[in-house]
This record gives C-alpha cells, sequence and structure tokens, in this order.
C-alpha cells in the first residue's frame, strides 16, 4: 500500500534540498512532524528520530539521500516498516516535488489503513506549506 503526493515549486531544486536538510525545522512545514532530528549529516546511513504530533518517537534511517534530487527515510518498528520517498524533478515551471509513502510488513494492512488515511489528507496539506516556504520564505499564508 502507498500513498503519493506532488506539486510543483517555482524554485530550484537546490533551494527545496535545502529546506530537506535542515531536518530540525521539518516542523515547521510538515504538520505531521511534531520533532524530527538527525545524528550526523543529511546523507545516506544517517540516523534520526521523527515524532508524529501523536504517537511517540520513531527511529528514522535515511537509506537514500541524492543531493538535489531525493532523499528516502524507513522507519520501522515490530511486523511495519514505512517507507519515505521524497523526489525532485525539474520541469519547465519549476521543480516538481513528490512525496511517497509505502506501508510493508505483517502488520501493514491494520496500520497502514490507520495511518495511511490521514496521509492521504495530510501529504497535499505538507506540499502546500513546503511550496508556501520555498517560494516566500515562509509557510504562513
Amino acid at each position: 500500500m502507498h500513498v503519493e503526493s506532488r506539486v510543483t515549486i517555482s524554485v530550484s531544486p537546490e533551494k527545496i534540498f535545502e529546506i530537506y536538510a535542515d531536518v530540525p525545522n521539518w516542523k515547521t512545514w510538515d504538520p505531521d512532524t511534531k520533532e524530527a532530528s538527525i545524528d550526523g549529516p543529511f546523507q545516506t546511513g544517517s540516523k534520526g528520530k521523527i515524532t508524529p504530533p501523536k504517537g511517540i518517537s520513531v527511529p528514522m534511517n535515511f537509506i537514500s539521500v541524492v543531493p538535489n534530487k531525493s532523499f528516502t527515510v524507513d522507519s520501522q518498528i515490530p511486523l511495519f516498516r514505512m517507507v519515505f520517498e521524497h523526489e525532485l524533478n525539474v520541469t519547465a515551471a519549476g521543480t516538481e516535488v513528490v512525496h511517497r509513502v509505502t506501508f510493508s510488513g505483517a502488520l501493514s494492512f491494520l496500520l497502514g489503513r490507520i495511518v495511511g488515511n490521514p496521509l492521504r489528507t495530510g501529504l497535499p496539506i505538507t506540499l502546500a506549506s513546503l511550496k508556501r516556504l520555498a517560494e516566500t520564505g515562509s509557510v504562513a499564508d
């Protein structure tokens, strides 16, 4: 099961990637993040933690970081894995940003629904906030 949303932002991929690399400030543009941290640089192999607004902190593994192009993290609890993919694609109008979340594991049939439904609603809101921040320097409307 997966959830995906996309938006076009009229800035360069480098600008968006700078925002991504500022992990402790994800909470300013992602309403589904209460806290986020990374132990080390924003690169493949780093580890961190992410805390949703409701729930406990879960470990986050940076399984792929390609500067100015993409990054992927995963979070695992017993019998359930979430993979968060973030892609930046250059277009004539700016940068197409794609956020995708994939669920797997024995409990994905249950937890995927519980987590997936709010993500279907939340991803477009998160991307709209990221767009405002990248284009105007502020998440406020």
